[in-house]
C-alpha cells in the first residue's frame, strides 16, 4: 500500500525509462533499475591510507542504479591509474579529483 493510496494526492508509480505506469511497463527488470546520471549526485573525497598512500573515493552512486564496473573502467582509463569497487564506493589510486570531476560531469553526473 502506498502512502496516499485512495486519496486525491495519490500518484501511481511510473517507470523511469518509458514513463508508463509500473503495471503497464514492458521494460526489462535491468532497465527499470537504472537511474539517469542527471538524477544522481557523486561525492568525491581524498583519503589517506597506510604508508601515506592517497586514494580518491567516489561515493553516492548506488550499485543497483548504475553499472559501476563500467564507470570504474572509464574513470581508471581517464586517470591512468588503478582502482577498485568496495560496496557502493569507487576507489581510484592517487589524487585525481580534478580529472574525475571533469569526467563524471561529462558522463552526466552531478558532482559535489
Amino acid at each position: 500500500m502506498r502512502l496516499f493510496e485512495g486519496t486525491p494526492f495519490d500518484i501511481p508509480p511510473k517507470c523511469n525509462h518509458c514513463g508508463r505506469l509500473d503495471n503497464e511497463c514492458t521494460c526489462s527488470p535491468q532497465r527499470k533499475a537504472r537511474v539517469a546520471p542527471e538524477k544522481q549526485i557523486a561525492t568525491l573525497r581524498l583519503e589517506k591510507r597506510k604508508k601515506g598512500k592517497i586514494v580518491t573515493v567516489i561515493c553516492g552512486l548506488p550499485a543497483v542504479a548504475n553499472d559501476l564496473p563500467n564507470v570504474l573502467t572509464e574513470l581508471k582509463n581517464a586517470c591512468g591509474a588503478g582502482g577498485t569497487i568496495e560496496g557502493d564506493l569507487l576507489e581510484i589510486q592517487g589524487d585525481h579529483l580534478v580529472r574525475i570531476r571533469a569526467h563524471l560531469t561529462q558522463l552526466g553526473y552531478r558532482v559535489k
